[in-house]
């Protein structure tokens, strides 16, 4: 057991006193822990470092829907360039999952996120420099695969620095501070994007569109940099056996919530606990398949802690994942995956092709604006395909011309951005009302019938109307989807689980959106059918999703 060096007299002898002291020197586990640390100006602070650290993850996928229109001419993009470059950041979320887990997991919070933001700040600030498509495409590879890292563990990180009360206020107010990141970047478009900001340096040209790629690498920056000060994750350091280490890092919490000093903090020592990665994987196999059996056990497994070499640990992770290929693990996992690989598709395929359809509406609008020249989308989309190969073909180098996007593209997006926020702001109550299973089948559904509905749309305020409830109603139903994996898988696989639906999940973003420019080249149908047909169908998967089973 660690032991910290805090000394309290004894005061008295009473029996109240006695037993208060008994239960200060009994060991605590992290709970006890971190409720004795308060919640108070430390988790404030936390929270506010919080905010650039998911608007960087919210920049990283979706900055590039905006500088497309944009820069087009001056990096020479093609429909497919687009879908590219909308989908580069995902392809290296995809490489690089499995790898962070790991690192992660060994490493620790703090290091992967302070050094996993300061490079994803440097990665962003190189793309800013990109001066044709290979350059700028290959930096967003690379963001993905580095912002993935500090994405995925911030929200550990934040969930093992709170108390089991105060944490869902904490994911909460996460997810409100991802709405509004979705909603800050179309209004810092608009505020920058249609600024005169060109200049070269000798053979090196500087547009607006990368001085907006560089602003959107500063809450990389500043969280990297913020996250120096803050201490690692007790909860991991409990788990690696590093108790006095922890024991100091409720002490520092406990000081910057109560504003006492460290050596009054009341928890003397800490439970040892066996790290996941060092316990007995026969063991905990054992533990999952009596439960899914329904055996319960009388004792709960005890292991010593010993040393592992790297191949020992990798076979016991395999034989800790055995039950995931074995029923009825197995069939439900699929099960899961493909409904997330096929709302991923239909949602960030829209998602992200949207400033780039507002764009090319407003500029139909314009150009043909008193005439009777038909505003359907399909025309739109004919339009553009035209105008963007004929840009390529004749390559005049003038590219003056085509950075004058009207100002409804960037309020559309904001439209529909601000929808979304206030969606999930009574997503809850919606929840409670209809219940996670109805939500997610009627949604899915509904988010079907709205991508085919685009198809339909005459102008462009009925795609902004239709875009802002798909948006809406499909991203609710994704975060239920996500809710409904802790009923459906045990304790120990739910993280796993879950790590496996996204990294799936932005294959389907990575597939739909290389598919949707080659499907509009082919024609202004097959691009509304395959997100329509994808999001029906993972309707359907939903009506025989099994119920909540309890592990």
């Amino acid at each position: 057991m660690a032991v910290t060096s805090v000394n309290n007299d004894d005061e008295a002898s009473s029996p109240r006193n006695d037993n208060k002291t008994k239960e200060l020197n009994e060991p605590a586990d992290f709970e006890k822990a971190i409720d004795a640390a308060g919640f108070g100006l430390f988790n404030v602070l936390l929270i506010f470092i919080a905010i650039p650290a998911t608007l960087a993850n919210v920049f990283s996928t979706t900055t590039m829907a905006y500088i497309l229109p944009i820069a087009e001419c001056d990096l020479k993009l093609t429909l497919f360039n687009k879908g590219m470059l909308n989908a580069a950041t995902y392809a290296g979320m995809i490489s690089s999952a499995i790898i962070w887990g790991y690192l992660a997991d060994t490493q620790g919070r703090k290091k992967i996120l302070v050094i996993g933001y300061i490079a994803d700040a440097i990665c962003v600030f190189c793309s800013s420099l990109s001066q044709n498509f290979a350059m700028l495409v290959t930096f967003k590879f690379i963001g993905g695969l580095i912002v993935n890292g500090p994405g995925a563990v911030l929200f550990t990180y934040l969930t093992e620095l709170h108390g089991a009360k105060h944490r869902p206020r904490v994911l909460m107010i996460l997810g409100m501070i991802t709405s509004f990141g979705t909603l800050l970047l179309p209004i810092l478009a608009w505020l920058i994007l249609p600024q005169d900001w060109e200049f070269a340096l000798q053979d090196f040209n500087v547009h607006t569109w990368q001085m907006f790629l560089l602003i959107c690498g500063l809450p990389s920056l500043i969280c990297g940099l913020a996250l120096i000060a803050l201490p690692e994750s007790p909860k991991f350091l409990m788990s690696q056996g590093r108790n006095m280490e922890a024991l100091k890092a409720f002490q520092k919490i406990y000081f910057f919530n109560t504003r006492q000093p460290k050596n009054t903090y009341p928890i003397q020592h800490l439970i040892e606990e066996v790290p996941t990665r060092d316990t007995n994987a026969n063991e905990v196999i054992f533990n999952i398949e009596n439960k899914l059996q329904g055996i319960e056990e009388n004792e709960p497994v005890k292991s010593k802690r010993q040393h592992r070499t790297l191949v020992q640990s990798l076979r016991e992770g395999w034989q800790q994942t055995k039950p995931m290929f074995r029923k009825p693990l197995l069939a439900r996992s699929l099960h899961v995956y493909l409904m997330q690989f096929c709302i991923l598709l239909g949602l960030n395929t829209i998602r992200l092709w949207l400033p780039q359809l507002f764009a090319s509406i407003a500029e139909f609008e314009h150009e043909f604006a008193g005439t009777d020249e038909s505003s359907n989308l399909c025309a739109i989309l004919d339009y553009s395909v035209n105008k963007t190969a004929t840009a390529i073909a004749s390559n005049t180098g003038d590219c003056t011309a085509n950075r004058n996007i009207s100002v409804d593209m960037y309020l559309n997006n904001i439209i529909v951005a601000t929808s979304s926020l206030v969606g999930y702001c009574f997503a809850g109550l919606i929840i409670r009302a209809l219940g996670n299973n109805r939500l997610l089948t009627y949604g899915l559904l509904l988010s079907g019938c709205l991508g085919f509905g685009l198809y339909w749309a005459t102008s462009g305020l009925e795609t902004l109307i239709i875009s802002s409830l798909f948006i809406t109603v499909c991203s609710i139903s994704t975060s239920s989807l996500l809710g409904m994996v802790v009923g459906l898988f045990p304790t120990t696989m739910r993280t796993m689980i879950v790590a496996i639906a996204m990294m799936l999940g932005r294959l389907g973003a990575l597939s739909g959106n290389l598919m949707f420019p080659i499907l509009v080249e082919v024609g202004c149908v097959p691009p509304f059918v395959m997100v329509g047909a994808v999001l029906i169908f993972a309707s359907a998967l939903s009506c025989i999703l099994p119920k909540k089973t309890d592990f």
